[in-house]
């Protein structure tokens, strides 16, 4: 008989303190907004090659539905709910609203793309002849010249969340902080959130990873020997899978770069985050040197560094903070400190229309706080590496019963590393959930809970069941996804008021695209020097001399 799990006195005793607080009323809840991006495919299930549908509204300039890499790739952005429900009825509201003029056309509901036809398959979004729509155009550019497309019609959801000013204050009281000005407390506190997420965010990986296969055509080559990857191996004529795997879509296949990798950004603090994406940014690499930037008047790439901006370092977790005019998101972090964190390592999920579900958000609620309120020390460059391996081992062989992980410097399972965790979790499901009616946080822990000892019921172990019982390939499989929950959402009622926001952004964001484009009256050469002489300013000694003059 195995020994009871034990919560480590550090987490019970934040948690003990906070309880009494929490039945009061007075910790608030958490906030959230979700991201979620979907490939526009046609009745075949091949990535669309129309533009973005102007019924839609601007690209540029609607606040909720946009576009990612491509024209083609859909990306839907709420805004910020205190209530996960919101956030998902609004989500819905969006892609029903999307599917009256979708025509002849599908949401795909997979990470991993549709059928593609070559690099050129992909098409790179169009925002408008405006400076800062060039920008965006010209940085997509770029991305296809250093990574090539294909890559870029991956899918996912990015979940972005924060907690309520009431929390914090009431943290940094009872750790008698109050000497600490809230905002540096606050990014303090954030980022020791974020060692704890990156220290256990395979378990994320594991419960909600859903790319297992991929559609042929997403490898150079299709099916040539040569370039199929160790990994992977043929399933039928057209899918391609790894059979242990939890989500290719982060693995080496996905949003990897060799040359991002020296940044080695383990988020220690506030100032080593920004300072390293300070340098990526401003420093040369030879191989983007060589393929030229401005090469006779066409713009290949915004410029030869290892960054072209901040938006390129690919992470599974971001600290951000809204941006104000003319500011970069590193120097709006530097003058104001960490808002919000942005969790970016969540594959769609296939079998829900909205690509991701309740369940998972107050998993993943529960999850972050848990990282918040325990020990967090800083990462060691060696404690780095390991975490690396941990992430890589459950993405590619995170269902394989003989897996272990490396846990304080011995092999542990998921299983076991899983129910620890799960264990301590329920300590702050139970904190969470003294402000909701129910317990929905403990009942999301509670219908996860199995996933642990069969891998089975994991999203990746279903699809890959699902394919073999259907006898279809991947791309089959989604199509007939698409379509069903496509009919779904066609058909979904929505709410009047926001039915009217929706068709009045149609035209205003349109309205706004023109007016800036009208106003623009700088060369992009000229507009691309400024910002990037903007963006190297330390904010934060701008901010400090701001507050000594007032």
């Amino acid at each position: 008989m195995s020994e009871p799990l034990t919560v480590p006195p550090f987490l019970a005793a934040n948690v003990a303190r906070l309880l009494p607080i929490a039945r009061e009323g007075r910790l608030g809840r958490l906030r959230r907004g979700i991201e979620k991006e979907g490939l526009r495919v046609d009745t075949e299930g091949h990535i669309a090659q129309t533009p973005h549908p102007k019924t839609l509204g601007s690209k540029l300039t609607h606040p909720h539905i946009t576009t990612d890499y491509s024209e083609a790739l859909l990306e839907y952005i709420t805004p910020v709910y205190s209530q996960p429900r919101e956030a998902l009825a609004f989500l819905g509201d969006l892609q029903a609203f999307s599917y009256r003029y979708l025509e002849d056309e599908w949401i795909w509901p997979a990470s991993m793309p549709a059928r593609l036809s070559g690099n050129d398959s992909v098409p790179i979004a169009d925002y408008g002849t405006s400076n800062i729509g060039t920008m965006k155009h010209v940085y997509r550019k770029g991305l296809d010249v250093r990574y090539g497309r294909i890559m870029q019609a991956i899918a996912g959801v990015h979940y972005n969340v924060s907690l309520p000013d009431s929390m914090w204050q009431v943290l940094q009281t009872l750790e008698g902080q109050e000497r600490v000005s809230l905002n540096d407390y606050r990014s303090t506190r954030y980022f020791g959130l974020i060692r704890n997420f990156r220290r256990h965010s395979w378990l994320l990986l594991y419960l909600f990873g859903a790319s297992p296969a991929i559609d042929k055509s997403f490898l150079p080559r299709g099916d040539a020997p040569e370039t199929v990857p160790e990994k992977l191996k043929p399933l039928d004529d057209e899918t391609y899978y790894a059979p242990y795997a939890t989500t290719l879509r982060m693995s080496d296949l996905g949003y990897q770069n060799k040359v991002q990798e020296q940044l080695k950004i383990c988020f220690n603090s506030l100032s080593n985050y920004v300072n390293t994406l300070r340098h990526a940014i401003s420093s040369p690499w030879p191989d983007y040197e060589k393929m030229g930037v401005n090469v006779d008047g066409d713009w290949r790439q915004l410029n030869a560094n290892i960054l072209q901006i901040e938006n390129e370092y690919y992470s599974d977790i971001r600290p951000k903070r809204v941006t104000k005019h003319n500011e970069t998101p590193s120097q709006a972090l530097e003058a104001r400190g960490v808002e919000y964190i942005e969790v970016r390592c969540l594959d769609l999920n296939p079998f829900d229309p909205l690509g991701v579900t309740e369940t998972q958000i107050r998993f993943i609620d529960a999850f972050l706080m848990w990282c918040l309120l325990s020990e967090s020390p800083w990462i060691s460059d060696e404690e780095c590496d390991r975490l690396d391996d941990n992430r890589r081992l459950v993405v590619e062989r995170g269902r394989d019963p003989r897996l272990t992980l490396t846990r304080d410097g011995e092999a542990t399972s998921v299983g076991a590393w899983g129910e620890q965790i799960f264990a301590e979790m329920n300590e702050v499901a139970t904190l969470l959930d003294a402000t909701e009616e129910g317990a929905p946080h403990a009942e999301a822990i509670a219908a996860l809970a199995p996933s642990l000892q069969d891998p089975a019921l994991t999203p990746s172990a279903q699809i890959l069941a699902r394919l073999e019982q259907n006898e279809v390939s991947f791309s089959e499989l989604m199509l007939t996804l698409a379509k069903e929950q496509g009919e779904q959402l066609r058909h979904q009622p929505m709410l009047r008021a926001r039915e009217a926001l929706l068709d009045q952004l149609v035209e205003t964001s349109h309205q706004q695209q023109r007016d800036i484009e009208v106003a623009d009256q700088e060369r992009f050469s000229d507009f691309l020097a400024d910002y990037f002489a903007s963006a190297r300013e330390n904010r934060a000694l701008t901010s400090l001399h701001n507050e000594a003059s007032s």
